[in-house]
């Protein structure tokens, strides 16, 4: 049996300790290649990726972008960068290791039944190790909010953690994004589900970064409350009058 072909996109900053670790893990799938996007991190994790790339050429690429730093920004030039090429699945990741790469065979055999398929925290199966019991119900409360606020249908709007099918990815309109931190990743959802894609969802164990900082500030946790509003103020902003 063929195995789907698989592009993982990686967003970085800061992240030169842990990018080789990820690295050496996803190169162990022969279907899997990798494009890591790195944001100027001042810590030379663009180095660290260059030297990946000759290490396994063919299989990691690298972006090194100069414009505005962000995670939304991030993930719309590395997927613009790759929507044409002859693969199954785009995927997403985080680069802290807290996205287990032995998950990612399961995300991929999901795609062949669904357009989306997220690394779920919160469905049977799925755990999260290592955060204290604050961060644990923020999370929760998080999920819920989005899910009242925006009706959408995943269980873990916030993972990180995806694939999708690179026909439906294509669908979707990231270049009218306005979202850059977290809530990137709920407006993606958003927009797939104005398109009426099929989601999955997959239980994996999410470990808390052991190495770097983390990237949740004051004004991403102040992103991600509004956003779930402003998607829905843009719906009916685009509605058309009633007649």
């Amino acid at each position: 049996m063929t195995l789907p072909t698989a592009l993982v996109v990686v967003p970085t900053y800061n992240e030169r300790d842990n990018l080789p670790l990820l690295a050496t893990a996803l190169m162990q799938y022969p279907n899997v290649s990798l494009l890591v996007v790195d944001d100027e991190s001042p810590d030379g994790t663009g180095a660290v990726a260059d030297a990946l790339a000759r290490q396994y050429p063919e299989r990691i690429e690298v972006l090194h972008r100069k414009t505005h730093r962000g995670l939304g920004r991030s993930y719309i030039d590395g997927i613009a960068s790759v929507l044409d090429r002859p693969v199954d699945v785009i995927c997403q990741m985080d680069a802290d290791l807290s996205h287990d790469p032995r998950h990612l065979p399961d995300l991929i055999a999901a795609s062949v039944h669904a357009d989306v398929v997220i690394g779920s925290r919160y469905v049977p199966g799925g755990a999260v190790v290592n955060w204290p019991r604050r961060r644990r119900l923020l999370s929760r409360v998080a999920n819920g909010y989005i899910r009242l606020v925006t009706r959408l249908s995943p269980r873990d709007c916030t993972s990180g953690y995806r694939c999708w099918r690179r026909e439906a990815l294509a669908s979707v309109p990231l270049a009218r994004f306005t979202s850059d931190g977290y809530s990137f990743l709920v407006e993606m959802l958003y927009a797939a589900t104005a398109a009426d894609l099929r989601f999955a969802e997959v239980p994996i164990t999410f470990v808390e970064r052991r190495l770097g900082e983390s990237k949740l500030t004051r004004a991403v946790l102040f992103e991600s409350a509004i956003t779930p509003w402003r998607l829905i103020a843009s719906r009916n902003t685009r509605r058309p009058a009633a007649r």
